[in-house]
């Protein structure tokens, strides 16, 4: 089963929910199911599924997650299929479930057992159809590019004043603050946040160059423990963060300088602590979600290194993919943002201008941060990539995520 995450703001930038976006077979690999074989199966719903098995912590870190229900799966047995809180889960409807009243009734049962109800794809020809189904919503997700949204706004905001609303598919940050202006949206979704500003001159601030320094150091040959103990001294967070994990690797022998940290994790290790506890801190002014996305895009272009041939360059991936956002980092165009940072010809080319042999990944994980299923089916048919390897690849990365931040690694 192949899953993505795609988060949902509030006007602080902060993620309020995420919507869960599956696909449970490759219809490219198996076309008899885009006919009748395709109800095969059909009341089970994959989103439960994927959230009964990993659980709703590592998924949305217990914030509540929109789970697609169709016409079909809408009638199961929702409650056995997965036990995760019914006031965290909103099942998320489309105009596929229609207006009658066997689909009310079903539709207030859910209500009644605490589950919160949501609608997407709906025209503004279908409103009036649906008034009754609207008095059940808790969400409405409209899509700004296909709607006249700020009209469908005044209408919802007179008929249904309690529906939060959720602005949807926002491509850039000026949308962003234009909807924000106006006001009436409690939920933000889109691209939006990882597309770079780069308007005008900004300067990096001297923290962040404190940074860079030290991410340019770690990723040269050969780098000397001691410099790198000394720059990472100058910061209190990464020092008291540095301490604490070595500490507890050592068994409480009690660390308490830089440069004995350093020594004991050795230069491998150190690399590794770096490359991700620094970009933590470099990504720090900026929504958590872009640090989350980065550290993702890190380890599943990590995790699929060796069913792209390319198990030799893992380290390379897992940086990549940890730089792919620099230009929303330092507000600058990519080009610019990597000059100010020491990485690989192939990360450059992959990143700059879609070559080399790493960008064969990163054409990979862009279609499938997007939920793109028909382009990840035909990239895995293309490299033989089997479904539960990309499956265990994306679903390992959350974990590891969730484990990276609670501070279990």
């Amino acid at each position: 089963m192949l899953l993505v995450l795609v988060p949902l703001f509030d006007e602080n930038m902060a993620v309020r929910a995420y919507s869960i976006f599956s696909q449970k077979n490759n219809l490219l690999l198996n076309p008899i199911l885009l006919g009748t074989a395709q109800l095969d199966g059909a009341a089970r719903n994959p989103g439960l599924e994927v959230i009964q098995t990993i659980g709703i912590g590592t998924l949305s870190d217990n914030k509540e997650i929109f789970v697609p229900v169709t016409n079909i799966s809408v009638f199961a047995d929702i409650e056995h299929q997965c036990s995760a809180p019914h006031e965290l889960i909103v099942l998320l409807l489309d105009n596929t479930i229609p207006p009658t009243e066997m689909y009310l009734n079903r539709l207030k049962e859910l209500k009644d057992k605490g589950y919160k109800l949501a609608i997407r794809k709906l025209a503004v020809a279908d409103f009036e159809n649906y008034r009754e189904v609207m008095k059940l919503m808790d969400y409405v997700l409209l899509n700004n590019r296909k709607i006249a949204i700020d009209k469908a706004k005044i209408y919802f905001g007179k008929l249904y004043p309690h529906i939060k609303l959720c602005a949807g598919n926002i491509e850039n940050m000026e949308t962003f603050e234009r909807l924000k202006a106006s006001g009436g949206y409690q939920l933000y979704e889109g691209r939006f946040y990882r597309v770079a500003l780069t308007r005008g001159h900004v300067e990096v601030s001297p923290l962040k160059i404190n940074y860079i320094e030290l991410l340019n150091m770690v990723n040269n040959d050969n780098f000397e423990l001691t410099e790198a103990a000394d720059i990472i001294g100058r910061d209190t967070a990464l020092t008291i963060s540095l301490l604490k994990m070595v500490n507890k690797m050592a068994l409480n022998s009690g660390i308490t300088t830089i440069r004995h940290a350093a020594a004991m994790l050795g230069q491998k290790e150190l690399k590794k602590w770096i490359n991700t506890a620094v970009v933590n801190e470099l990504y720090s002014d900026k929504p958590n979600e872009i640090t989350r996305l980065s550290m993702l895009r890190a380890k599943f272009a990590e995790n699929l290194a060796p069913s792209f041939g390319l198990a030799m360059k893992k380290e390379e991936l897992f940086l990549m993919g940890l730089f792919s956002v620099l230009d929303v980092i330092l507000e600058k165009p990519m080009k610019e943002a990597l000059q100010m940072v020491t990485v690989s010809k192939d990360i450059k080319d992959a990143l700059l201008s879609d070559k080399g042999s790493l960008a064969v990944v990163l054409d990979f994980l862009m279609p499938y941060e997007a939920a793109n299923w028909s382009e990840v089916s035909r990239q895995m048919i293309i490299h033989d990539i089997d479904e539960e390897v990309v499956s265990k690849a994306y679903m390992d990365c959350l974990a590891w995520y969730r484990d990276l931040t609670s501070g279990n690694t």
